[in-house]
């Protein structure tokens, strides 16, 4: 049926909505403008580096100096997916749309945009961890949070300066305590946060963006099941044995660099579908998150484990 081709462009584009402004690290993937992606599962990073200065000389004018950029090339190691079948009782042509889009909105909401949170900020975590840009053996509580909090985002502004704005990542249960902190109100603003071309009110700390997310999301390490290993039947994600509770991720908005690709979805009517009476519906993500060797600075983790 030519309509299914309508409607996979249809959904393709809504998905592509709902994942930018849907998931708490969405704020990452304007990142990728300068990212090289011609299909497949490969992109090429830009790494730029440059020399400093040198004394101007007055007979031979300036010293030269040289600019490297080098690209680096990665995989877009999650590649994800899952097929659906809608029986054709349940719906003919004309709810189609409604029904099919309300089903894969649902899906995408509570299945994938949480997968892809976690990944993203695990893969931060375990790059900052590598890159010693970490800290661990930290338990919050409500009347040390906010020195520390200001210590780690000191520290890291010694390193890089104040030129780059800088986005905290917080589980709500932490967060909660950060507002319970009889001394923060002075320090706390409510500002405008731009993700996926929509603007939202959030708090800040010192101009700060606070992104909450739940703490589900904020662990070292998980598990991205297969959908048909035994036990793993259910797909999704579960938090690996011996992963950590991350306290916050503090980082530079222009260092992470998160793609998401949501392939056309392949859709099947009734007719053409040989393997039941229904409508078919193949779903395909793949995603990734880097961080550039000369944006690594801009990253700083704190984590209640020790490491």
């Amino acid at each position: 049926m030519s309509n299914t081709i309508a409607y996979a462009s249809i959904f393709q584009e809504e998905l592509d909505k709902q994942m930018l402004v849907g998931a708490t690290s969405g704020w990452m993937e304007p990142n990728s403008s300068l990212v090289k992606y011609s299909g497949g599962n490969e992109v090429k990073i830009p790494n730029i580096m440059m020399d400093g200065l040198g004394d101007y000389n007055r007979s031979d004018g300036f010293v030269k100096g040289s600019v490297n950029t080098t690209w680096q090339t990665h995989e877009l190691t999650q590649d994800r997916g899952r097929t659906f079948s809608i029986d054709s009782m349940d719906v003919d042509e004309s709810n189609f749309v409604a029904t099919a889009g309300a089903v894969m909105g649902e899906f995408q909401r509570t299945k994938v945009i949480p997968e892809v949170d976690a990944y993203r900020y695990s893969k931060i975590a375990a790059l900052a961890i590598a890159g010693d840009k970490a800290s661990g053996g930290y338990t919050v509580a409500e009347a040390t949070i906010l020195n520390k909090l200001l210590a780690d985002i000191a520290n890291l502004q010694d390193t890089i300066g104040e030129g780059d704005p800088l986005i905290l990542t917080l589980p709500f249960t932490v967060a909660a305590l950060l507002d319970a902190n009889t001394t923060i109100q002075k320090r706390m603003d409510v500002i405008e946060f731009e993700q996926g071309g929509i603007k939202t009110k959030v708090k800040s700390l010192d101009g700060h963006p606070i992104i909450r997310v739940p703490s589900a999301r904020l662990k070292t390490a998980y598990e991205f099941l297969d959908g048909e290993t035994a036990g793993q039947e259910a797909g999704g994600f579960k938090v690996a044995a011996g992963a950590k509770d991350i306290n916050w991720i503090i980082s530079t908005r222009n260092a992470p660099i998160a793609i998401s690709k949501t392939d056309k979805p392949r859709i099947f009517d009734p007719n053409t579908n040989q393997q039941a009476d229904a409508w078919k519906i193949d779903y395909r993500k793949y995603h990734d998150l880097w961080i550039p060797t000369n944006k690594l600075a801009g990253v700083f983790v704190n984590v209640k484990e020790a490491l």
